[in-house]
């Protein structure tokens, strides 16, 4: 069992890898965004606050989302959990690093997919026409200009944790401009080492 989380700018393959270890070795993908959802329609206390949060327009606290995963580390039977979209700041970090030494668990490692902006830039311009193309819907993010505005936010509020992760020995980098079979193979050797 390993709990890890993937690092890398939007469009990098983090939820394209974490669904291929979910698959492959039973892990729980702990997606933020994904938990918010079921939160909110699932009637407990913590929902209550969240569906609040949400329905007035706010952004939900960092104590929300700490206590929504705590809800999840207590789920067993599974190969380990992959923290994706969390955390996204330094705050955030200390605040999951607390919570897993407190219920006895610990980080295996921090996945970085590394990437070239200007080449993702190009992959995301690709998805949508590749959407547009089998008649899909297009996300609202998938345009160059909303895609740079988001890899700026990255880079300025999430890329501060490579650094942080360093300094724990924790951090492994990937190249996340391979082929996705070689970047899964390479994943799969970090986590059999933990």
């Amino acid at each position: 069992m390993a709990n890890i989380i993937l690092l890398g700018p939007p469009g990098a393959g983090k939820g394209t890898q974490a669904a291929k270890l979910v698959e492959a070795r039973g892990m729980i993908q702990l997606s933020t965004g994904d938990m918010l959802r079921a939160a909110r329609t699932s009637g407990t206390e913590m929902g209550r606050k969240v569906a609040a949060v949400l329905d007035a327009g706010g952004l939900v606290t960092d104590e929300i989302v700490i206590g929504l995963i705590d809800e999840q580390l207590g789920r067993t039977g599974h190969g380990g959990f992959i923290f994706d979209g969390f955390p996204r700041t330094l705050k955030q970090a200390d605040a999951l690093g607390e919570l897993l030494a407190r219920k006895g668990l610990k980080l295996d490692a921090v996945i970085e997919l590394v990437v070239d902006d200007t080449a993702l830039v190009g992959r995301i311009v690709n998805r949508a026409e590749e959407a547009k193309a089998a008649g899909q819907p297009v996300r609202k993010d998938d345009t160059p200009e909303v895609f740079e505005v988001r890899l700026r936010e990255y880079y300025k509020n999430t890329a501060p944790l490579i650094g942080y992760y360093w300094a724990t020995r924790d951090l492994v980098q990937i190249d996340g401009m391979a082929d996705m079979p070689v970047v899964a193979v390479a994943i799969a050797k970090v986590l059999d080492k933990a």
